[in-house]
């Protein structure tokens, strides 16, 4: 424009007028971009450590002596495009397991596991398995690892005791989704119901009882070795069973629950 002005006999307000521009945005210069040698250590950076924030970023260059603030190193670190991207968790992808009336035992148990810790500070799992009809619970095993063959041979001696469910409810750990378990269960002719991921209310009979386990038996008790655990763990079993009223049994015992049913039965 400049040179126009000097070829042409027009003023600069004149020619900023035709061209409807502003004349300080004529004779604006712009100013040397300060953070240029920043943000391109801050990329090269980057591109060695795609998994760093910025915090971790503005902590390895101030290691090599670039000083700047953290908001200032946040703002190129946006303006970059650096921020990282949050890498969703695979999740298995499940229906809704249905819900059936329980109207007889042996129509569903439901199994899950729990932890603990011994006096030596090692974990144990304990492998809870109940009769969601009745409320009694079947089997408490207890080791410091129970593998998908361990939990089908424990089954296979409740089966032995009790005779075959109908269906076993689990959720979804690696133990319960094994082709281990998967063939067992088709060989078995018994119906293994996955619950959904998240959903641990879909066996709510199983997350009430470890509830109780939990509140009356592995939190109050100390337990000094492995031995000892299964010994206060199947005291506990019994108590559970033999003694302790059910409310959803109408206050009486799973045994006493399972007798009448017996009873009921035979009398019909």
């Amino acid at each position: 424009m400049a040179f126009a002005c000097q070829q042409f006999p027009m003023s600069e307000r004149r020619a900023c007028k035709l061209l409807t521009m502003d004349r300080s945005t004529y004779r604006y210069e712009p100013q040397p971009d300060h953070n240029a040698d920043l943000r391109q250590k801050l990329i090269e950076l980057a591109k060695q450590k795609p998994r760093y924030g910025y915090r971790r970023l503005h902590v390895l260059l101030e290691r090599q002596g670039e000083k700047s603030s953290p908001m200032r190193l946040f703002r190129l670190y946006q303006q970059a495009g650096l921020a990282v991207r949050r890498l969703k968790r695979k999740r298995l992808s499940r229906p809704a397991a249905a819900q059936q009336l329980h109207v007889r035992a042996n129509q569903e148990w439901a199994l899950d596991f729990v932890t603990d810790t011994l006096g030596t500070g090692r974990g144990i799992r304990v492998l809870a398995v109940v009769d969601a009809f009745t409320r009694e619970c079947l089997g408490l095993d207890v080791d410091t690892s129970l593998s998908s063959r361990r939990v089908t041979r424990t089954l296979d001696q409740l089966i032995e005791q009790r005779g075959k469910p109908e269906s076993i409810r689990c959720d979804n750990g690696p133990e319960l989704t094994s082709r281990h378990i998967l063939g067992w269960s088709a060989d078995q002719k018994i119906n293994l119901i996955h619950i959904q991921p998240g959903k641990p209310m879909q066996n709510g009979h199983i997350e009430s009882f470890n509830g109780r386990l939990r509140d009356e038996c592995l939190n109050a008790n100390w337990f000094h070795n492995l031995a000892d655990a299964r010994t206060k763990i199947a005291d506990w079993r019994k108590e559970y069973n033999q003694e302790r009223p059910h409310s959803s049994l109408g206050y009486r015992t799973p045994n006493e629950f399972a007798e009448q049913l017996k009873i009921s039965a035979m009398n019909g």
